[in-house]
């Protein structure tokens, strides 16, 4: 059974601290026969932060629930340290806790909603408000325990159901869209202050978001999601900025990953020779091995072509030329060709204008060796 608070079980036992593996094997969900999910293998270590993106229906909160045993698989397994565990094992699932899209808050004071697990448990009631102030001292609301839940903001109101699973000391702690209900600002500011708290907690935390930036503030490694399938994963840097399917390059706004030849290496910097374009990337390469680069569209500065550059570090100054142009928001997607080498980027609408970006017109485009993602191809 689910309680309010993201504890799974009234029985009066407490959850235990120690961070723990998390590891689900050929794991598949299908409704009437149509799936909604196949991940033949994903593993999160101790005390990670695995965050997962991807579009409504994707399968990502599917994959929360039946890693979260709260939801039995049509096939696969889940295993906790080695051990396989399921819906049925209610002793693991009093170690788990979540916080969902909305708090889901109780009346009265806040002290006592996150105190709640804790008092279904058995726990005596002066652990209780001792492990409740400090709850919330973790997240921000240090005396706050007093304060009616019903007069919290949406923030203030998430940071309180953050307080009340993370009061429960759970080896496991799932996190569902928990921003998601937030305005821009306060979403940026919180999504940095959860970041910090997991981090310090050490707790082995399952993140599922739609919202690739907040993804990348939060999560230790990322995975992105498709029709029910992982399509990509590994540390958000590389998730987010070197994508090799075409279909995440285009869910990430990028262009793929660009493939070329390593012509030179100096053990810190190193050029690949994507068909005639040099990039220069700040990692060594072996020389004459091949090679994946890619730089995100905001990392790129364009130049109209002949225009005298300032002075600078960027080691990478390219003669361009636009293929597309894509208004996004505030924003200007752009394609760019140099020689072998595609690669996108993003300018102001304002700039737009100012330069006449219109497909066909040529520029240079300058970003940074440090800027460039790269590693050697399988």
């Amino acid at each position: 059974m689910n309680d309010s608070d993201g504890a799974f079980s009234t029985a009066p036992v407490d959850a235990p601290s120690g961070a723990v593996a998390i590891r689900g094997e050929d794991l598949k969900v299908a409704y009437r026969g149509h799936a909604v999910l196949d991940v033949p293998e994903i593993e999160i270590a101790p005390g990670e932060t695995f965050a997962i993106v991807g579009a409504s229906g994707a399968g990502k909160s599917t994959l929360l629930r039946v890693l979260g045993l709260l939801e039995r698989p049509t096939g696969g397994r889940v295993l906790l340290d080695g051990r396989v565990v399921g819906a049925y094992d209610l002793a693991t699932r009093r170690t788990i806790a979540a916080v969902f899209q909305k708090p889901y808050l109780l009346r009265g004071t806040v002290g006592a909603n996150v105190a709640y697990g804790l008092r279904l448990r058995g726990v005596p009631r002066a652990e209780r408000t001792a492990r409740a102030a400090a709850a919330l001292a973790q997240v921000g609301l240090e005396g706050w325990e007093a304060r009616s839940a019903l007069t919290l903001s949406g923030g203030e109101a998430q940071r309180v159901a953050l307080a009340r699973a993370l009061v429960l000391k759970p080896s496991f702690l799932l996190l569902d869209e928990p921003l998601s209900y937030l305005d821009p600002l306060l979403k940026r500011e919180l999504t940095t202050e959860f970041a910090r708290i997991l981090s310090s907690e050490h707790v082995t935390a399952l993140y599922v978001t739609h919202d690739q930036d907040e993804a990348a503030v939060v999560a230790d490694r990322m995975a992105v999601m498709r029709e029910g399938r992982i399509v990509a994963q590994g540390l958000p840097d590389d998730v987010l900025g070197l994508p090799e399917d075409e279909w995440v390059a285009s869910f990430v706004g990028m262009q793929p990953s660009m493939t070329g030849t390593v012509v030179t290496s100096d053990g810190s910097l190193s050029t690949i020779d994507v068909g005639g374009a040099l990039i220069t990337v700040a990692r060594p390469l072996e020389v004459g091995t091949s090679a994946f680069a890619a730089v995100r569209p905001e990392d790129v500065t364009l130049y109209e072509a002949g225009a005298e550059l300032p002075r600078g570090s960027a080691r990478n100054c390219l003669n361009a030329e636009i293929t597309s142009v894509r208004p996004q928001g505030g924003t200007v997607l752009l394609v760019l060709r140099s020689g072998g080498a595609t690669f996108a980027a993003s300018v102001s609408r304002a700039s737009a204008e100012e330069l006449g970006i219109a497909p066909g017109l040529p520029v240079t485009a300058v970003f940074k060796a440090t800027a460039v993602r790269a590693r050697a191809a399988d």
